[in-house]
Parts: C-alpha cells; structure tokens; sequence
C-alpha cells in the first residue's frame, strides 16, 4: 500500500531581495512549505546582507509540491528562463522517507529531470538540494506501512540517506539541514526547531536551515554571522555553533566534502618520452578533457580516454596542461616535459642479433621485462620473447585510449603479431603471462 500524503494548506510566494553586496548569487529555490514557512529566503538573504554579500531569490513553492508537480507547474517555467546560480531543491516532506520502490518511482526520476534542466538552461548553476528533517514523533499515519518512520530517529535517517543519494547520483550538492536539526536536538533540546504541528519549523527551526544555507551558497563560516532575526543571542550563537560544526571544517575552513557536488580534478602524468610523447590522463569526475601541448596544437577528448600521444617536431621545453571539465566547472594540471628528438641513425640495421633482427632503438628496450619484442618499428609483423611458456594474451592500445584485441599466434615461448592493418603511428602492446603484465611501445610505420 503507498503512504499517505498530508498537505498543508498554506499559499506560495515569490520574493526578490537586493542589496550591494561582495558576493552576489542569484537563487530560485524550488519547494513548498518548509521552504516559505517563516520566509526562508529572505532569511538568507538577511545574513548575505549583514556579512556584505547580496543573495537576490525568487521562489516556486505551493504547499505540499513535489518534484513530479514541479515538472510541470511554475517551477520549470523558472528554471526556462535561467541565469541561475543556485537551484534550491525542496521535496515534499514525507516523500523521500517513504519505502524504496516508491520513492524509486516517484521521486528520483524526478529529481533527475529537475537537476537535468537546470544545467540545460543554466550550465553553470548549482543545483542543491534541500535536505529536511523527521518529524518531531515520526510519521505515524504511515508508520504502520513501513515501521521505520514511526519514530523521529527513522524517519530522519531515511530522508538523509535518499537526499545524500539524490545529490550524488545528479552532480548536485546538499544543504544538510537535518543533519544541523538532529545535532541540535541531541545537545540543546531546550531550543525548540518545530511549529506546534510537529512538522513545520519554528522560527528557530528556520534559522537553523538559513544558518546551513548561508553556509552552503556563500562560502562562508556561519559561527561569524551576527545577524540573529528576532532570536536571543544565545539561541542564535548556539544554532550557528551547530550549523558550522556541521558544515565547516575548521580544519581546512571550506565546506566539508560530503555536501558538495563532485568536482573535476586534472591529473596528468608522462609515461615516456622521445619526440613522440606518450600521457596519462588520470583526472577524475570530469566530463572533457582538453590537452595543450606546448607547441601551438591541442586536442579536445571525452574524459574516459586513458593516454593521448602526442609527436614533437622540435626539440626544447613544453609545458604540457591539461583543462579537466564538468558542466562549467574546470581543474588544471601542467606538466613540464623535456623533448629530444630521437637520431634513427643509431638504430642497428644489420641483424646480428638474433632478437632483434631489424634493429631496436635503446629507448625502447626494457632490460627487466619478461617478454622480449622485435621489432618495435614495423610496418608489419613483431615477435613476441617470453621467458618462460605459459600463453601469452596481448593487446593493442590506441594514442586514443582505444584498446583491440589483436589475434596472436603462439608456439612455445614465441608469439606473433600483424600490425598491418593498423594506421601508421603509436601504440601501447600490454601483455600478459600468468599474473604478470608488462606495457612496451611499438611503432607503426
């Protein structure tokens, strides 16, 4: 049986607020009465104000509105119009608690077509989603479908894993609001964060959500805001305390990473080198990657390309940087690299080793490896060495990242491989024997 949803009953509103500010961030919060109960927007904006930053907000928030409503009333209208830079996403109260076929229905895919068209519309916004708190006894009209919520503890513990959950599978961040409210109720019960319906929250209750959203948007250490509505000064002290504990690290003063949205990060390292350099992308949480070469050329890829080559017509120093995107969002890494054009006269071409018929460049030997591979400059056929006679499973890895499982011909220690049908250029050879794998360069010439 599906739970039962109560409504309140209580009229939406849009407000706008400005002021000259250091910081100025334009929000629309999506929601319903949890949202406008006590104006929590404005209250926001109060604090902005009172540390020199401006939040100007317009709000979509009919009582009793979910995500599924949302789609399709006032709310998507707004995010249309974009421009944002923050999207405030508020479900139902009691929705998210609710046994895990439901909400799977009816309020992930939701979530995802929100934050969807947020970033279609405004690709640099940051979509944050509101997490709220167990009521003040449970649910108890659904408790007897699914117990757990028949208890603050429950209902509190469901909502902050489907909202921590919501966030991190839509690249979005959380405003922990119900994580600051059970701090609070565990250490300072005598301040009293609900209305007397047990559900809504007092105008400490909103303070609390207001001190974590500052927090949130600006960037900034609630404890040092002096701002307090019309609380005294020791509640208003005592919920900042809570908000910043939960939000802040003192440790390295920014938002503690459990609540943001995943950032990219470029990592870029340099494998070998010769005039045809080799790199190793090894970012992370990025869309695109975009490398510069030093030179004057550069290459736009997705992010799941393991190694881009790169060939140097030039000797000299390059730096190398590496731009690892995610929606708007960027990370950098350099790297410094040295290129020495390799002189193919040193190649050995009379054939008098046994191993290396063709003749082998010294860069491309490995004197510890396992298998022995002749020629490493073909247009043709290579042969493969192994110390012992175990088979051998080999592949061919692409300057793309591109990985071909080459067919391979073995007998005893020995194996072949065509790289005739491969374009002309450089490529990885990764082979494998028993537990051991080793990585060798050959070029298609």
């Amino acid at each position: 049986m599906k739970m039962r949803v109560i409504l309140p009953f209580i009229l939406a509103f849009v407000a706008i607020a400005s002021a000259s500010a250091q910081q100025t961030k334009r929000a629309l919060f999506v929601g319903n009465s949890y949202t406008y109960v006590n104006d929590l927007p404005s209250m926001i904006a109060n604090m902005a104000a009172s540390v020199g930053d401006e939040l100007r907000h317009t709000s979509s928030t009919p009582g009793g509105c979910t995500f599924n409503q949302h789609c399709s009333n006032q709310s998507m209208n707004y995010i249309q119009q974009g421009g944002w830079d923050i999207v405030v996403l508020q479900e139902q109260s009691q929705y998210p608690s609710f046994p895990q076929e439901q909400v799977e229905s009816e309020v992930f895919p939701y979530a995802a077509q929100l934050v969807n068209a947020i970033y279609a519309f405004s690709p640099c916004a940051e979509p944050m989603f509101y997490m709220t708190w167990g009521r003040r006894d449970g649910d108890q009209q659904n408790a007897q479908y699914f117990p757990v919520l028949g208890t603050y503890e429950g209902m509190d513990s469901m909502l902050y894993e489907r909202y921590m959950y919501m966030a991190q599978t839509n690249d979005a961040s959380v405003s922990p609001v119900g994580r600051v409210w059970r701090l609070l109720r565990s250490e300072h019960p005598e301040i009293e964060l609900y209305d007397r319906d047990g559900s809504h929250p007092s105008m400490a209750g909103t303070y609390a959500a207001a001190c974590t959203f500052f927090a949130m948007m600006f960037h900034h250490d609630p404890s040092e805001l002096t701002y307090r509505s019309n609380l005294t000064e020791e509640t208003a002290m005592i919920i900042r305390a809570a908000a910043s504990q939960i939000v802040w690290s003192t440790e390295t003063s920014m938002i503690q990473p459990q609540w943001t949205r995943p950032l990219p990060t470029a990592s870029l390292q340099q494998i070998e080198d010769s005039s045809i350099f080799l790199f190793s992308n090894a970012s992370t949480n990025a869309d695109s990657l975009v490398l510069l070469f030093g030179d004057g050329t550069s290459v736009a890829t997705s992010a799941d390309i393991d190694t881009i080559s790169h060939s140097y017509s030039d000797e000299g120093d390059y730096t190398v940087t590496l731009l690892a995107s995610r929606h708007c969002m960027t990370d950098t890494a350099t790297l410094l690299i040295h290129v020495i054009i390799s002189d193919t006269s040193s190649i050995d071409t009379t054939g008098t080793d046994p191993h290396n018929p063709n003749g082998i460049n010294s860069q491309f030997t490995n004197p510890n490896s396992q298998f022995t591979i002749f020629p490493t400059i073909t247009s043709g056929i290579i042969t493969i060495v192994a110390t012992t006679s175990s088979a051998i499973e080999a592949d061919i890895i692409t300057p793309a990242g591109q990985i071909i499982n080459s067919p391979i011909r073995q007998s005893t220690n020995q194996a072949f491989m065509d790289l005739s049908a491969l374009p002309k250029g450089l490529y990885l050879l990764r082979l494998t024997q028993d537990d051991r794998q080793e990585t060798h360069k050959v070029i298609k010439r």
